[in-house]
């Protein structure tokens, strides 16, 4: 009787992780794009916290080389935080909200 519900328990959690598998694989193909100096940075992120493009409005190449590196740190900071965002919303369906919180 009991390894019923064993096989059973395993079936469910073999369905799971392939739905997980599922889940990351297209969380993966997205992009998202953090921004900041209203716009002025943009970073362009894959759902693997990959950069794909950084866009940089020509008139703050004339400010100060700290401001724009500080700049370009937030506008990836923004995209890594929509990435996550994105992340938990994905995951959570299918976990009943169990790995929310865990940094993907």
């Amino acid at each position: 009787m009991m390894d019923g519900g064993f096989d059973s328990l395993m079936q469910q959690a073999q369905q799971l992780q392939a739905q997980l598998k599922k889940a990351q694989d297209k969380l993966a193909a997205i992009e998202v794009t953090g921004q900041s100096g209203a716009g002025m940075v943009q970073v362009v992120m894959t759902g693997r916290h990959e950069v794909r493009q950084v866009l940089i409005e020509p008139a703050l190449l004339q400010e100060k080389k700290t401001v724009l590196e500080d700049l370009v740190a937030a506008a990836i900071n923004d995209a890594t935080n929509k990435v996550r965002e994105q992340a938990g919303k994905r995951l959570a369906g299918l976990t009943g909200g169990v790995l929310t919180g865990l940094p993907f």
